[in-house]
């Protein structure tokens, strides 16, 4: 009687196992009684704006009177773009004044006489290297296309034509670098 007893009870338990899992899968099945959605934002606001910068100053060296050109590197130009935009493409460019003689300003030497030459472009991708050119006028420099921040480096070349009329003395010129 102790052996029938067992199977039955093993046989009741086996039973209301099943039906207790037929009912969880049941349950499972239906929508819930009740739902609350909540709607989650963020905002992303800029870091920041759209800058460049360029050494204060630089030399192109010295040359002997009757050299038909003198050429050096300005140094590293950056442009960072913090502004965060969907479209956030951006023109550097680079213009320049004459070059001033120092005591004799009919020995000026014009900005048509020097030419700007980008060099490789480093840092984030999109960014390309600009046409240059002689600086007569505004050249670009350098272009990106792109979404987001970035941060973008060259050094340009800049090389003077020297004129057979130049004489001895110091010649200085601005040459500026705009983005926008």
């Amino acid at each position: 009687m102790t052996i029938r007893r067992t199977r039955r009870t093993r046989r009741a338990a086996l039973a209301a196992a099943a039906t207790g899992l037929v009912g969880l899968a049941t349950v499972g099945v239906h929508a819930p009684a009740e739902a609350a959605d909540t709607t989650t934002t963020f905002t992303i606001t800029a870091a920041g704006g759209l800058s460049i910068s360029a050494p204060t100053s630089v030399s192109l060296g010295s040359v002997t009177s009757g050299t038909t050109s003198v050429s050096g590197s300005l140094g590293a130009v950056t442009v960072t773009d913090q502004r965060g935009l969907i479209l956030g493409n951006w023109t550097a460019t680079a213009s320049s004044t004459s070059f001033a003689h120092s005591t004799d300003s009919t020995y000026d030497i014009g900005s048509a006489q020097a030419v700007y030459a980008t060099g490789s472009v480093s840092g984030d991708g999109g960014a390309a290297v600009g046409a240059g050119g002689s600086l007569a006028a505004p050249v670009v420099a350098a272009t990106r296309l792109g979404a987001g921040n970035n941060t973008v480096t060259w050094n340009p070349t800049v090389t003077v034509t020297l004129p057979t009329t130049a004489v001895v003395g110091t010649y200085t010129a601005t040459i500026t670098h705009s983005v926008s």
